[in-house]
């Protein structure tokens, strides 16, 4: 659990009002805005760096003001959701990459939170995830800012969740640990066939657009226009992370020898 003093600090990271009450309302609003405020990015797994799942990943979201992928912003909002009093559990799932999924479990971290009755998906390290947070047991169509979104029951144990029609991953209802990830991640981290390895990419959706920098190549979509460009040095690169996600980096990151940016998934994809 997080003390008062760290709540605040994240609160502030994110630039989020304390919940008045743990109601739908109040959830809606954190998910939003941490959805718009910490960045989608795998930078420390090119740079060599820890991935903590635990309370470090809090320190890195609020005290580095960083982002990272689901591994780290998740397990951060989840212990947020739990210090602010929601009733939280953690889930596993498999990701859509490429034209399938994931063999095995485990490839996904990501919450449900009950309240009056209702559980809600909450998920903001996903990409291209919903900015809100999504109804579990709910098979119509969730219109969203990013997107229409569908979640619907496979069998009695797991539930797709599904993009403008496109398959997004699988969540497993049974409840899980941080530990339980640590093979998983152990994989992401060294394996040369890990996706993450194989693109640098680092994201954040605007209030009406959407920014992505993939190495050196920025692409900027605001108010349903879309401008790339190649950035010319690492002093651009490196101004660029500072300037559309908050990023203050040293040195710009290298990407590791198994890059591949012909190499998409799909919450990579835009």
């Amino acid at each position: 659990m997080l003390d008062k003093k760290t709540v605040a600090a994240y609160l502030d990271r994110i630039s989020a009002e304390p919940p008045k009450r743990l109601d739908a309302d109040a959830l809606r609003h954190l998910h939003e805005r941490h959805v718009l405020s910490v960045p989608f990015d795998n930078l420390d797994y090119h740079r060599g760096a820890e991935i903590c799942m635990d309370e470090r990943a809090v320190d890195k979201v609020v005290h580095e003001h960083r982002g990272g992928l689901c591994g780290e912003i998740n397990t951060a909002f989840y212990f947020l959701l739990r210090s602010l009093g929601f009733d939280v559990t953690l889930h596993q799932g498999r990701v859509r990459i490429a034209e399938g999924l994931t063999t095995a479990p485990y490839h996904h971290v990501l919450m449900t939170v009950a309240i009056d009755g209702v559980r809600w998906i909450a998920d903001i390290g996903f990409g291209k995830s919903s900015r809100h947070p999504l109804r579990l047991d709910c098979d119509e169509l969730q219109p969203d800012p990013h997107g229409e979104f569908r979640t619907r029951w496979l069998d009695r144990r797991s539930v797709e969740v599904r993009r403008n029609g496109t398959p997004q991953y699988i969540v497993y209802d049974e409840p899980v640990e941080l530990i339980d990830f640590r093979q998983t991640m152990w994989w992401y981290r060294t394996s040369p066939d890990s996706p993450f390895l194989q693109n640098l990419v680092c994201s954040l959706p605007l209030e009406n657009g959407w920014v992505i920098l993939r190495d050196d190549v920025l692409t900027v979509t605001t108010a349903g226009e879309r401008r790339t460009e190649k950035l010319p040095d690492d002093a651009a690169v490196l101004a660029a992370y500072e300037k559309w996600f908050g990023i203050r980096l040293e040195k710009r990151p290298a990407p590791s020898p198994h890059m591949n940016n012909a190499i998409r998934f799909s919450f990579d994809s835009d």
